[in-house]
């Protein structure tokens, strides 16, 4: 079953915070659609109200995302080796 969708929005219409790294675009309930540059990276696709029950599809090419800073992949790396360690010290 297909999932009942909104709108389907071009990415280029909607606003990007780079602080939050989250796009936004206005829903009809006053509140925004949101969808993170992480879970677009992954290939979602979904922008979800967090006020109501409305969704769009977001259209996107991958190449056309912001580029990762090379400071933001290394906070993912220090915080999975945070991880492993916690499992590891956990473990013993």
């Amino acid at each position: 079953m297909a999932e009942p969708f909104y709108d389907e929005i071009e990415i280029e219409d909607m606003t990007y915070d780079a602080t939050l790294q989250i796009y936004h675009y206005p829903c009809p309930c006053g509140d925004r659609f949101e969808i993170s540059l992480a879970d677009l990276r992954d290939g979602e696709d979904v922008g979800v109200c967090p006020s109501c029950s409305l969704m769009i599809r977001v259209v996107f090419e991958a190449e056309d995302l912001p580029k990762e800073k090379e400071e933001d992949k290394e906070e993912v790396v220090e915080g999975e080796q945070m991880e492993v360690a916690k499992e590891v010290a956990v473990a013993a």
